[in-house]
């Protein structure tokens, strides 16, 4: 199973466990702090044992991305839903503009 690490204020490492409601790209990017590198890895990474959890180091020098955190990640949801929704009023009303300027067929009696 996929896990994500990053780096913890204190220096430490990170392990976040998507539960695969989002994609793992979101999960990054809205759980991890703003500014913050993130690696995508799968569990054998990971050291099993946990005795010196507060030891482990991972490499941020090559991170997989960067966190933007939570409140952004939902202003940015949000404005795309917007930018989404105003798309489609967009599009609707030019559909309704278009029928009502076409001429009416002529109806031979």
């Amino acid at each position: 199973m996929t896990k994500i690490l990053h780096l913890l204020e204190n220096g430490g490492v990170g392990i976040l466990h998507p539960t695969g409601a989002l994609p793992i790209e979101d999960v990054c990017q809205k759980d991890v702090p703003a500014g913050v590198p993130y690696l995508i890895v799968e569990d054998d990474v990971i050291p099993s044992d946990r005795s010196f959890r507060n030891a482990w180091e991972a490499d941020f020098s090559n991170p997989d991305g960067y966190g933007i955190g939570d409140v952004a990640w939902f202003a940015a949801k949000a404005a795309a839903e917007a930018a989404a929704e105003a798309e489609r009023l967009a599009a609707e009303e030019a559909a309704a503009e278009q029928t009502v300027d076409s001429p009416a067929e002529e109806v031979a009696e």
